[in-house]
């Protein structure tokens, strides 16, 4: 039988008898200021950054500040189990990893590293497109681990449906097709040091291997960077679809499919209505749009649109147990955990992201249990507060 995953508090405590302390902070909403020390301005932003004045960001943090859990007394939540099962996906906790792309600019193994930090613990790692890998080499870094794939749609169908082909054979079992950054919004950050990898041919992994998208080179990508860049921008950047076009999708891909973006109601119903099998609430983080609604704030209408007919996810400013608990309670059957990961990968490669994901998972089966939760599937909208702001 599996350890609770709270024991890790356990094994740091006694641990500490002989001197020995974690390899960095276990404060989760503490890693950004920790890897600002270790990471050049580049990287740092571009994985740190937002949309604008960062207004969004902000509000993603202060929604979850305003919802308070409300603890109850003497549950027996002694004995207790935080697992759930999503979309045919048997999870040990209600976290996935989220797609978080170019993670070789924070450290040379990148996607490898937290594909086998995720396996060993039985999280699913939702693939990015925009990954420093490719689809073949993270499959076989993430060995029987389970693992999604994340599509920023490309504009070439030929392409699109070789890369969905390679996903579904290298063993990705659900496909999550990101809405909201058809095109790149605007980050200061970014543009004040001229920063964007995949000019540079960083984060064009997935794209560069693909034998539809090398067909249409004179020279393969080894040979001539420049035109392979000049063939992927326009390619996965600058188009904006329509809900005609998801079909195409259904077509291409037998398994599960999610629309991540998703911050409207009527936007999730047509979601359903089109035959999709979930959502995923989110604003990209702060990312994409500067001044939009927090996530955590429209999360509770989404579920109660479509809650009953798809999955409903979430993610944009998770970052400890109790936002996960937060969020399940507003109607999530589960999150995506996306910037601390990236933090810890910062910090020490496979070693960080498995010390970030045992912390939280630590604190998500403590504050569970402490709560007076024995499953994640007792969470519901009784079980919070939301204070006025």
């Amino acid at each position: 039988m599996n350890l609770p995953f709270g024991n890790y508090q356990n094994e740091i405590y006694l641990n500490g008898l002989a001197d020995e302390l974690p390899p960095f902070t276990t404060d989760l909403t503490a890693l950004e200021q920790s890897a600002r020390e270790r990471l050049a301005d580049g990287p740092f932003w571009y994985v740190a950054g937002a949309a604008g004045s960062g207004a969004t960001a902000r509000a993603n943090r202060s929604a979850f500040d305003r919802v308070r859990l409300v603890p109850r007394m003497l549950t027996g939540a002694t004995e207790r189990s935080p697992a759930t099962t999503v979309l045919g996906t048997a999870l040990p906790a209600p976290v996935l990893l989220a797609p978080v792309g170019v993670q070789s600019i924070v450290h040379p193994d990148g996607e490898l590293a937290t594909a086998r930090a995720a396996a060993a613990l039985g999280i699913p790692m939702v693939m990015s497109t925009a990954s420093s890998y490719t689809i073949e080499e993270v499959a076989e870094a993430s060995g029987t681990g389970p693992r999604w794939y994340q599509l920023y749609w490309p504009n070439d169908d030929e392409v699109c449906a070789s890369i969905l082909a390679r996903a579904r054979a290298a063993g990705f079992t659900a496909l999550v097709v990101t809405l909201d950054t058809w095109t790149l919004a605007w980050r200061p950050r970014d543009l004040d040091a001229a920063y964007l990898p995949f000019i540079r041919g960083v984060g064009t992994a997935v794209a560069f291997s693909d034998p539809a998208f090398r067909a249409g080179l004179e020279k393969p990508p080894e040979e001539d960077l420049g035109a392979a860049v000049l063939r992927w921008v326009p390619m996965f950047t600058g188009t904006d679809r329509t809900w005609d076009r998801l079909p195409f999708l259904r077509e291409h891909w037998d398994g599960p499919i999610l629309l991540k973006g998703v911050q409207h109601p009527d936007d999730a119903r047509r979601a359903a209505a089109a035959g999709m099998d979930g959502v995923v609430v989110s604003n990209h983080g702060g990312r994409q749009v500067d001044g939009a609604v927090a996530s955590l704030d429209v999360l509770p209408e989404v579920a109660e649109a479509v809650g009953d007919r798809v999955e409903v996810l979430f993610d944009s400013g998770v970052r400890t147990g109790a936002d996960v608990l937060k969020a399940l309670a507003l109607g999530a059957r589960a999150v995506l955990y996306g910037r601390p990961y990236a933090y810890g990968l910062a910090h020490g490669g496979e070693a960080g992201v498995t010390h970030v994901l045992r912390s939280l998972l630590a604190d998500l089966d403590l504050t569970l249990g402490l709560s007076g939760h024995r499953s994640v599937r007792e969470l519901g909208p009784g079980d919070v507060r939301r204070l006025p702001g």
